[in-house]
């Protein structure tokens, strides 16, 4: 956690392998960023597919099925689309490394910030108890990051009585999650959300 009291926590760690080269992003005050994919296989063998952005400064060769570390920040933007607004999340790299385990897989992340929004709790047919939350997360120079998050059965009943504006602390894992959109002309298009599965959660005023 950052000494500044008004920011707050934010830090994932990654193992897996990479999926697709490095290609350029965009450009901020001069920096040059770049993206790419990186699978990372939970314990019941799905692998989450997950948007990684890396400073050209700290950029090495980064080969396709090379196994690496990441080490950094969970952060969120939007994309505007004419009149609609999508919320994009991607992993800001701080560090990278070679990964020196073969067959391990990780996946972690801790945040502190704000629930932003009430939480939706809901059942699913198979009585699953789920809640979902957004955590405002504050960084450097004004910026918050919005990061959608889902918490089940225990995690979701006690997720269900917090109210917007209450500071929590969280663990879990970055998840992607394939979903079918039906379009205006009725076709189906499959996409793909970001979100942390919580493990852990607890306020923290």
């Amino acid at each position: 956690m950052q000494n500044n009291c008004n920011i707050n926590m934010n830090k994932v760690y990654l193992l897996g392998i990479v999926k697709s080269k490095p290609i350029f992003s965009h450009n901020t005050f001069g920096n040059d960023f770049y993206k790419f994919e990186l699978a990372v296989k939970r314990l019941s063998g799905y692998c989450d597919l997950l948007p990684i952005t890396i400073p050209g400064s700290i950029l090495k060769e980064i080969i396709v099925n090379a196994k690496l570390e990441v080490f950094g920040q969970l952060r969120s933007y939007n994309i505007v689309n004419g009149s609609s607004n999508r919320l994009m999340l991607t992993v800001f790299t701080k560090k990278i490394s070679k990964a020196k385990l073969k067959y391990v897989s990780a996946n972690e992340i801790c945040l502190e910030g704000y629930i932003c929004k009430n939480p939706v709790y809901r059942i699913t047919p198979f009585k699953r108890e789920i809640c979902d939350l957004i955590l405002a997360v504050n960084r450097s120079y004004g910026k918050s990051d919005y990061i959608p998050m889902i918490a089940w059965g225990k995690n979701a009943c006690i997720s269900q009585g917090y109210k917007t504006g209450q500071k929590v602390k969280i663990s879990g894992r970055v998840q992607s999650r394939a979903y079918k959109k039906v379009l205006a002309s009725g076709e189906e298009v499959l996409k793909t959300a970001y979100e942390v599965s919580i493990s852990t959660i607890e306020k923290t005023q």
